[in-house]
């Protein structure tokens, strides 16, 4: 059985980074960060807070037989963009990447903390200009999704982003929407399978998006990989055994990406929530400390065992795929602990197979 290496870096903390349902974007060598909570229900801020990873990237990947070698900073450079025009504070959106632009949708928001409907709008934070703009459905009497929170997002890195689950006013949803960000249109697609949930993640490549976990009101789900043919706009579901043996155990508020190790196309997925807490959105559930690589040729599991050091168990975090010439890493961020404080850290990690 194929096993994979972690090696993680913490980056280190900063105080304005201590959040939880935030969203987390890479473009290049910099991390984008926006929106989240530090106390239940109240949003942070509305900057943008960008992290420097470009002493990351010019830092060479070292594979070798006993594992990973990779020398990363010791620190990261942290720079807060108080931009005046741009998104209300909110906690529970999600945000995905085409070109240098950022683009985000809904989340919950305000002193009800209900979803924040924008009537189909969309936020494009544009990387060069450092400046949001507010993308208006071209044709205003389309549908277009309903505004929620809690919901995931990716894009096909061309021109369009989807939209998929989340909690609306009540209840959850399991559609999925397509966004082009040239036409300014929206495009409804068939919906994944149910439950409905809320806290679930999904990952686009190469014309297909998968899905895993999520909560559906009442249990943490697990056991499958729901594949999304754009092409055929159809899905399909891979089931495995959840039992953090073969396979990992169900799971909410994690995440899941699509990166190379070992130049071989994989899913990761790591962290979560996979109890709730007694106390809702008040509390802390039962927060998970591990990383599962799916080899997507294979189609099989691979549990992930960190070299030395790793990040904590978390849920509510967010992470994104930082880019090298062979194989990926991994950028985490906050997120919060199993002793209900959320957390200011940042870690970088990158993985290798040993068969």
């Amino acid at each position: 059985m194929t096993s994979t290496l972690a090696r993680w870096r913490y980056l280190g903390s900063e105080e304005v980074l201590r959040r939880s349902s935030q969203a987390l974007s890479v473009i290049g060598g910099h991390a984008y960060i926006f929106g989240g909570e530090l106390r239940p229900r109240e949003p942070r801020d509305s900057a943008v807070h960008m992290v420097e990873l470009q002493g990351v990237l010019s830092e060479r990947n070292l594979l070798t037989g006993n594992g990973l070698t990779t020398m990363f900073p010791d620190r990261m450079s942290l720079n807060s963009l108080p931009i005046k025009l741009g998104p209300s504070a909110r906690v529970g959106t999600a945000t995905t990447t085409v070109g240098s632009n950022v683009y985000m949708y809904s989340g919950r928001g305000g002193t009800a903390m209900a979803p924040i409907d924008e009537a189909g709008c969309v936020w494009r934070f544009a990387t060069d200009s450092q400046t949001w703009s507010l993308l208006h459905p071209k044709d205003d009497q389309a549908s277009y999704p309903q505004a929620r929170s809690y919901h995931c997002s990716t894009s096909d890195g061309l021109s369009k982003i989807f939209i998929h689950a989340g909690c609306p006013v009540s209840g959850r949803l399991s559609d999925l929407w397509s966004f082009d960000t040239n036409k300014c249109m929206w495009n409804q697609l068939t919906s994944a399978p149910d439950p409905p949930r809320g806290g679930t993640s999904m990952a686009y490549l190469n014309g297909k998006i998968y899905r895993m976990g999520g909560f559906d009101g009442k249990h943490e789900l697990g056991g499958v990989i729901d594949v999304y043919d754009v092409e055929i706009d159809a899905w399909q579901s891979i089931e495995f055994v959840p039992d953090g043996v073969q396979g990992p155990g169900h799971r909410s508020v994690s995440t899941l990406l699509t990166l190379r190790v070992n130049g071989r196309s994989s899913l990761i997925t790591m962290f979560g929530e996979s109890d709730p807490s007694s106390l809702g959105h008040e509390g802390a559930g039962k927060m998970l400390p591990d990383a599962w690589i799916w080899d997507l040729e294979n189609q099989t599991w691979s549990k992930v065992v960190p070299r030395d050091e790793a990040p904590q168990p978390r849920g509510w975090f967010d992470a994104d795929v930082v880019v090298y010439e062979e194989s990926d890493a991994i950028v985490v961020q906050g997120g919060l602990g199993e002793s209900n404080q959320r957390l200011d850290d940042l870690w970088l990690g990158e993985f290798a197979h040993t068969d």
